[in-house]
């Protein structure tokens, strides 16, 4: 997929567009398409809908990003990129499930951008404002880096792995992005949100659910985890039960929206 002159690299998985609604992957700060592992499969086999995965600029076998990366970076990937993306992949109705820096991503575009196509929303461990222990965390994996094994680990995976993280660490440590906050785009979705955290979250805490649940007008729904930062690896079958409740049940209104009366 080439978006803007850059090259995305991307993975399709079940029905097509044109059968079915999709599911968008949205990848956290230091992910890409094959750090989903088998999720996107065990989705599309889960709920009968399409999954479309990516690597954003940076990640993955994507084409590397220039650094250092913009502050607003995720509100630039929300509204420049990801309308892109679903354009050219087809898409005519989607849920978008974004993870960490995804979450972000698509909370920014739900309430960003009018797209009728987009009919829900699963912000798993999502960030709407920094916090001290988050930060701190990201400093630890900064030194880890630079002390182990880290970036060869990153290389499996991604076609620039110092790209990667620094396009990641050094954006979130800078001393400008410790004030930032994007809670404000909450107030405008208009979509049923599924929000997933991890009690454990070593990124975030529960702040980040409860500003969902105070700030939203639509529809939301919950599942706290016994997990970490990234509970469809770390608590699956919750995450898989959770996921597929809440596709089900968005399909069942919309059919009986349609329905002839």
């Amino acid at each position: 997929m080439n978006v803007k002159g850059v090259a995305l690299e991307y993975a399709c998985f079940g029905p097509p567009p044109s059968e079915a609604p999709t599911i968008v992957l949205l990848h956290e700060g230091l992910g890409c398409v094959a750090l989903w592992r088998d999720i996107p499969e065990l989705l599309s086999e889960r709920t009968g809908l399409g999954v479309l995965a990516y690597s954003r600029q940076g990640y993955g076998q994507s084409d590397p990003a220039d650094l250092p990366l913009p502050l607003d970076f995720m509100t630039r990937e929300a509204v420049d990129v990801l309308p892109r993306v679903l354009e050219q992949s087809g898409i005519r109705r989607c849920i978008l499930f974004g993870h960490s820096d995804g979450a972000t991503i698509a909370a920014i575009y739900a309430g960003s951008v009018e797209d009728h196509r987009v009919r829900g929303l699963i912000l798993e461990a999502p960030h709407f404002f920094t916090e001290e222990m988050g930060l701190r965390e990201i400093a630890r994996a900064r030194d880890s880096f630079a002390a182990s094994d880290m970036r060869d680990r990153m290389a499996k995976y991604h076609r620039d792995p110092e790209g990667a993280f620094r396009g990641w660490c050094d954006t979130w440590l800078d001393a400008g992005f410790k004030g930032w906050n994007v809670s404000e785009v909450i107030d405008y979705i208009r979509v049923p949100i599924l929000a997933i955290q991890g009690r454990g979250d070593q990124y975030g805490t529960l702040a980040q659910i409860d500003e969902i649940e105070t700030r939203a007008y639509c529809p939301v729904d919950t599942a706290v985890l016994d997990c970490q930062h990234a509970p469809h690896h770390e608590a699956r079958e919750a995450t898989l039960e959770a996921v597929s409740e809440y596709c089900a049940r968005l399909l069942r209104i919309e059919a009986a929206e349609v329905a002839p009366a």
